[in-house]
């Protein structure tokens, strides 16, 4: 039997390490088939609608790997460990690019008005992303105002954490979001003194 191309899946995986390395708007299509090792007319026979839809699915595809790495890590770890996770998962991407790489989604919903689609696909993801943390401390005990507030808190100071970072070359915003937002959910959760 033939193998199956990874064309498609390979374009949508290199646009999101793009975005989150150039951002939305300076990663071109050309950018996105070489750092995929595509074919060069793939791009339309996988995304027929052209840039507009490659930025709108890898955006959503991103959203959902991200809300899954959540969900997992709220499942097997809880809030805490899951927190400090997500953050050094970051801090290690900015590291490891010379404080390049930010997120990918957040990258959509900065410069989303040239694709609308990719900035819808951005708040889809956040809302996913704060109802998953939302249901995991409501279930916790945590009431669901509380819970609500911290899950968008949580990811506000993420994503503003990530722009500070880029910006200041540094990644000691992320360490300060990461001692507080652990600090939070063991408040949150009656944890903090054992």
């Amino acid at each position: 039997m033939p193998r199956q191309s990874t064309a498609r899946t390979d374009m949508l995986r290199s646009a999101a390490l793009l975005f989150r390395e150039k951002g939305v708007e300076a990663t071109s299509v050309a950018d996105v088939i070489e750092h995929a090792h595509a074919p060069r007319g793939s791009i339309y026979h996988h995304f027929p609608g052209g840039r507009p839809q490659l930025v709108e699915e890898a955006t959503r595809g991103a959203g959902d790997v991200m809300g899954s790495m959540i969900a997992s890590g709220l499942a097997s770890r809880g809030p805490e460990h899951t927190m400090a996770s997500i953050v050094g998962s970051f801090r290690d991407q900015l590291v490891a690019t010379d404080h390049a790489a930010g997120c990918p989604v957040g990258a959509a919903a900065v410069e989303g008005p040239n694709t609308p689609g990719a900035r819808d696909a951005a708040g889809a993801a956040f809302t996913s992303w704060e109802k998953i943390i939302a249901e995991s401390l409501c279930e916790r005990g945590v009431t669901r105002d509380d819970a609500e507030r911290a899950a968008t808190l949580a990811l506000s100071a993420i994503e503003g954490a990530l722009l500070m970072c880029k910006a200041q070359r540094s990644t000691r915003p992320l360490d300060v979001v990461e001692q507080w937002l652990v600090g939070m959910m063991a408040d949150l959760l009656g944890t903090a003194s054992r």
